[in-house]
């Protein structure tokens, strides 16, 4: 690893701690443009999502209807009720994105693999960054806000499901993750900046509960408007 993942690890509650967990649960209040712009308005608006540590899986409840939650693993995505049949069900899902442009409208299938993959990612961040697989490189730090931030770009293996390839995390003096830029491929709409703030410790983890997701501009700065994504995190409980 390098310094500045081993730094930002620690300061997240260490490798230790976070072995001895297998999932997270938290109950999420999302907002922003891109679930309305893919005609999926209200369906993750109020929502408890599931993710397990070690291996990628993420499920959100309730999902377009009472008793119904979704199951991602990967490139495999579907619908099941309370009985854990299967409604609906798709894999290799990231195919069925193909050809769309950001005004291309999502299925149920395509919106529970976007916010399955999406917090999966963001709920275990940056210890799945030590896996192997994954490279990082520390890149020139960076000013904003009158602060200094160390980035590290990360190039992700394969086999993990994601936004896109390569993407860049931004840590505050403290090793916490401050913005984490990425291309949310499915989307189609270019580069985003992903702002986390109001960290809080639980469990012995570090976790932020306030997300705010922004178009990048060409001088790598945010642009205010549109919100594309908003994530409130409560609840958060770790077994």
């Amino acid at each position: 690893m390098s310094d500045l993942l081993d730094i930002a690890v620690e300061a997240h509650g260490g490798l230790k701690r976070w072995n001895e967990l297998n999932s997270v649960t938290a109950r999420l209040i999302n907002g922003g443009v891109v679930f309305p712009l893919k005609g999926q308005a209200g369906l993750l608006d109020d929502i408890t999502v599931r993710v397990e540590l070690h291996r990628q899986f993420a499920s959100h409840a309730p999902f377009g209807g009472a008793g119904l939650r979704t199951a991602f693993r990967g490139e495999h995505v579907a619908i099941e009720n309370a009985a854990g049949e299967v409604v609906e069900e798709r894999a290799n899902t990231r195919a069925s994105f193909a050809g769309h442009a950001l005004e291309s409208q999502w299925d149920r299938l395509q919106t529970a693999y976007f916010a399955g993959y999406a917090m999966w990612t963001y709920l275990t961040t940056p210890f799945t960054l030590t896996h192997p697989g994954f490279r990082a490189e520390e890149l020139e730090p960076w000013q904003e806000d009158g602060e200094t931030w160390r980035r590290l770009r990360v190039e992700f293996p394969d086999e993990i499901t994601t936004h896109n390839k390569v993407q860049t995390f931004y840590f505050d003096a403290d090793g916490l993750i401050r913005r984490h830029d990425y291309d949310a491929e499915v989307v189609a709409g270019g580069l985003a900046a992903h702002y986390s703030s109001e960290h809080c410790e639980v469990d012995g983890i570090v976790v932020p509960t306030k997300r705010r997701v922004y178009p990048v501009g060409e001088d790598g700065k945010p642009v205010p408007e549109p919100l594309l994504v908003s994530i409130d995190l409560s609840d958060i409980e770790f077994a």
